[in-house]
């Protein structure tokens, strides 16, 4: 199973914790109709995760080693002899936001480079090589590319500056 989105973000960063898991399998998989789990976050509060059955990596912008270059996850609980549990890399994670880019993919392209998971040129080339099997408006999401570049360009230069004064 290759861990995407949110969750990826949160192991990652330890930011926005999600609601769902999207998720990815190498191997067509039977899962059972009620995939969730209830818990109480750190605060006490009810909170449900559940897997989303409607992710889909096939509308997103995605390398062609993404799934090879997948970092193992051990749960506690789960015999990876059984079901192997993959996390998407900060690079693979972030060119993943650029398809759709809304400013939720915005705000998590930020958090990784805040945390210095992200280089804005290894972004590009890791997003530019991605295009070779992207199908859509390749225009759209060149200017994405250029956005997010952006993005993390501007946080690396203020990492620089906080760091010379």
């Amino acid at each position: 199973m290759f861990v995407a989105g949110g969750s990826a973000l949160h192991f990652h960063t330890g930011e926005r914790a999600s609601q769902d898991v999207d998720a990815a399998f190498s191997r067509r998989i039977a899962l059972p109709d009620n995939l969730e789990v209830s818990y109480r976050d750190a605060d006490g509060a009810a909170q449900l995760l559940y897997f989303d059955r409607q992710y889909s990596d096939a509308l997103a912008l995605m390398h062609e080693s993404a799934y090879e270059d997948a970092e193992p996850l051990e749960l506690e609980g789960i015999n990876s002899d059984v079901l192997e549990i993959r996390l998407l890399t900060p690079i693979d994670l972030a060119v993943t936001k650029i398809g759709r880019f809304s400013s939720q993919d915005r705000d998590d392209i930020v958090a990784l480079a805040r945390r210095g998971l992200l280089h804005s040129q290894t972004l590009r080339a890791r997003a530019e090589e991605a295009l070779d099997r992207y199908v859509g408006d390749l225009q759209r999401v060149r200017g994405n590319i250029e956005s997010a570049c952006r993005i993390v360009d501007d946080l690396e230069l203020r990492s620089r500056h906080r760091q010379q004064t």
